[in-house]
């Protein structure tokens, strides 16, 4: 069991660090490009062609990459008004039984994000744009994306059987302030 965990908590780690890293760097980038263009744009009367595109390139990387960082926050949409107020153990009945969703949604798109990067690398796809920007390396970012967050999701969904089970021993690989916030209540 002790390998298990460890591996669960490898992974959740490495997720956690690329998520932390991509969403501060990111929005960094987003934010000085942006600004440079609105420098451009209104204070020397020449807005540039490419800082658009490229904020919309790294934004679809930002939002793939960080997909597995938020489930390890707990942050993705969830309808709480009741489900907040469940036990622990029945939270995890309830994940267990509605996993299949997700991880139909999370194949889906790495299936189909596999073909769409394949066919893009194998073609050295570019924007066709005036900048005419290498497109290749945003969409590698999905099937990449799609298969950290499937790992996490597989993750949890160990985590919430060994809940079920009560083999668990109190370890929680997910959100950790909101579990110490949980235990204080």
């Amino acid at each position: 069991m002790k390998p298990l965990w460890m591996l669960m908590r490898g992974i959740t780690a490495f997720n956690e660090w690329l998520g932390r890293a991509v969403l501060a760097y990111f929005v960094l980038i987003f934010f000085v490009l942006l600004f440079y263009e609105v420098i451009m744009r209104y204070g020397f009367g020449t807005p540039t062609v490419w800082t658009g595109e490229l904020s919309q390139m790294l934004f679809g990387a930002y939002a793939m990459l960080a997909g597995a960082y938020i489930m390890t926050q707990r942050a993705h949409v969830n309808v709480d008004i009741f489900y907040a107020r469940f036990p622990r153990r029945v939270r995890a009945a309830v994940d267990v039984l509605t996993s299949f969703l997700f991880f139909a949604f999370v194949l889906v798109l790495l299936v189909e994000g596999y073909s769409l990067a394949e066919d893009s690398v194998s073609r050295w796809e570019t924007s066709r744009s005036a900048w005419d920007p290498p497109l290749w390396p945003v969409k590698t970012t999905i099937p990449i994306g799609a298969g950290l967050l499937l790992l996490q999701g597989i993750i949890k969904l160990l985590q919430d059987v060994l809940i079920l089970l009560n083999l668990d021993q109190g370890h929680d690989l997910f959100a950790p302030e909101e579990k110490k916030a949980e235990d204080a209540l």
